[in-house]
């Protein structure tokens, strides 16, 4: 079962995502911000992660970042209610980052994902 790491301030689109993920087979960690995201993400293994670009204590950018440094080519989604989805242009290691605009349906997410392990070179296997 794939592993998703999912790091969002917002509490109910947190819930919102874990539970499109858990029905399609996904196993789901849960990060109300981007220390305690990245503190699981070197804790744990996983095949994806899902980063809101707009987080309360730090930039969602940083921690893609951060991750990315620890596991270059590493699956990543970035989300955000907001249009400011430019970022790529200011951080080149993000250039493959697949960007999902806030509210998005369910199977947006999954294409998303689906997406972004593609781009890192993999498939996740989650039953769709």
């Amino acid at each position: 079962m794939p592993r998703v790491l999912v790091v969002d301030d917002q509490k109910d689109v947190r819930a919102m995502v874990a539970i499109v993920l858990r029905v399609n087979h996904y196993d789901v960690v849960e990060a109300e911000s981007g220390a305690a995201g990245l503190k699981a993400f070197g804790e744990g293994a996983f095949d994806a992660a899902i980063v809101d670009i707009f987080l309360a204590d730090t930039s969602g950018v940083d921690v893609m970042m951060a991750i990315r440094e620890q596991v270059p080519g590493f699956p990543l989604v970035a989300v955000s209610g907001m249009t400011a989805l430019d970022f790529v242009s200011e951080a080149p290691d993000l250039a493959d980052v697949v960007c999902l605009q806030k509210p998005f349906r369910p199977n947006d997410l999954l294409q998303a994902l689906r997406k972004a392990q593609a781009a890192a070179g993999g498939q996740l296997s989650a039953a769709v």
